[in-house]
């Protein structure tokens, strides 16, 4: 079967950023809205996300990802949304059509008013890594192994090395010795936690769980399951250093070395995707540089709540109606935002000063007493940490006082 047609808005990707870009839309009066989701259930990866911390800042409450996310499902349901579950894009064109594909209804060929692009991020894998040795099983990413373990009710191991201290594999930790499994220790390349300070408190300080710093999982051993990995320490360029390798015993490993931007599609369309942050290049309004293209959440940059990751779904779907209506302001002075000093990415990249602007970034290395510069203007933090993403808001008239090129750094004293 194959089925054409013209749809308002399409909504490629159903998690938090989807979503709520699609109720935005509704509010601002957009009918007929389309939300294209690959997965068998709407919600990303929130549904298996079992831990609290979520919406502290969005609802001002503490919810697990499960009771966040189902708000936002049971409020599109009540507004009547399609949501198109199972359905895989295959292609977008500058054109804004949108080519997709799902079991009951076949090729789907629609043409958009206005696309926003929400696929979120998917992990790093074993394969980027290029750890020597050979390829037992017992080795999963975080994100696999919390799957596994609250979804499907299976334990992927009774010994576990954590490779990578991002927030899911420092939740993994705890979620494991909850479960009665030695977490053996959390492994991280860099001098400093790669996730939020308060899980490195709640889920490994609490639990006597040993975070190693400056070090890397250096060869995995075993032929049928891992039976163990050799860790050392590294070198300021992250090189292993000889003579300080220790052999752990585990037979398991888990993978939590990074996130990146699901944007081939992205990309297949044409659309100018930024190298620091591995998203499309957007304005105050979620506008990226092809017409009638919106993009919000983690396809923009990885962010660290899921609180954030709504705000921009909401702006985007807010654009994106105003778009639709021919209400958007167009781009008549667009200002480039250049990261400077101890600044590793910042988002948005481009401004138009039509509007206020939330300004999303983070800090290459961590600092006390920090003050932020934006444009010349400062803003102060007393401390400020890589994995914790700043915010930092600007009114539309003091984005218009501002010069033809916006830079953006951060100064301060070492921490620690």
């Amino acid at each position: 079967m194959r089925v054409e047609g013209e749809v308002e808005l399409v909504v490629v990707g159903g998690g938090a950023a989807g979503l709520a870009a699609a109720l935005k839309a509704r509010e601002e009066g957009i009918e007929e809205i389309w939300v294209l989701d690959r997965n068998e259930r709407p919600g990303g990866i929130l549904p298996q996300c079992i831990h609290t911390g979520f919406g502290l800042h969005y609802f001002g409450e503490n919810l697990t990802g499960p009771e966040y996310i189902h708000r936002f499902i049971r409020r599109a349901r009540e507004e009547g949304i399609t949501i198109k579950l199972e359905t895989m894009v295959l292609r977008l064109t500058k054109e804004r059509e949108v080519v997709a594909v799902n079991p009951s209804e076949g090729l789907l060929k629609l043409k958009a008013g206005a696309v926003i692009l929400a696929m979120g991020c998917r992990e790093r894998p074993r394969g980027s890594l290029l750890i020597p040795g050979g390829r037992p099983a017992g080795i999963f990413t975080a994100g696999t192994a919390q799957r596994l373990l609250d979804l499907e009710g299976y334990l992927p191991g009774r010994e576990v090395v954590i490779l990578g201290s991002g927030d899911v594999g420092l939740i993994m930790a705890r979620r494991f010795a909850m479960e009665g499994v030695e977490v053996k220790a959390v492994v991280e390349l860099m001098p400093y936690p790669g996730g939020l300070g308060r899980n490195v408190v709640q889920c490994l300080e609490d639990f006597g769980i040993p975070l190693l710093l400056r070090r890397t999982v250096t060869h995995i051993h075993g032929r049928e399951r891992v039976e163990a990995v050799t860790v050392a320490e590294v070198d300021g360029e992250g090189n292993p250093i000889p003579g300080t390798e220790r052999k752990i015993p585990c037979d398991t490993l888990v993978l939590s070395v990074g996130l990146i931007p699901e944007n081939e599609l992205s990309e297949g369309a044409g659309i100018e995707l930024d190298e620091r942050t591995g998203g499309p290049f957007v304005d105050e309004f979620m506008r990226t540089s092809l017409e009638g293209f919106f993009a919000c959440g983690n396809v923009v940059t990885v962010f660290d709540l899921v609180d954030h990751v709504t705000l921009t779904g909401e702006r985007a779907g807010k654009s994106a109606s105003q778009y639709l209506k021919g209400e958007l302001p167009p781009p008549r002075r667009v200002r480039e935002v250049r990261p400077g000093e101890n600044v590793r990415l910042v988002v948005p990249q481009r401004v138009s000063g039509e509007g206020p602007v939330t300004f999303y970034l983070r800090v290459s290395r961590p600092l006390r007493e920090a003050r932020v510069e934006v444009g010349g203007k400062s803003f102060f933090r007393k401390a400020v940490r890589p994995p914790e993403m700043l915010t930092v808001e600007l009114g539309k008239e003091e984005v218009g006082g501002l010069g033809g090129e916006i830079p953006v750094r951060v100064l301060g004293k070492p921490l620690g």
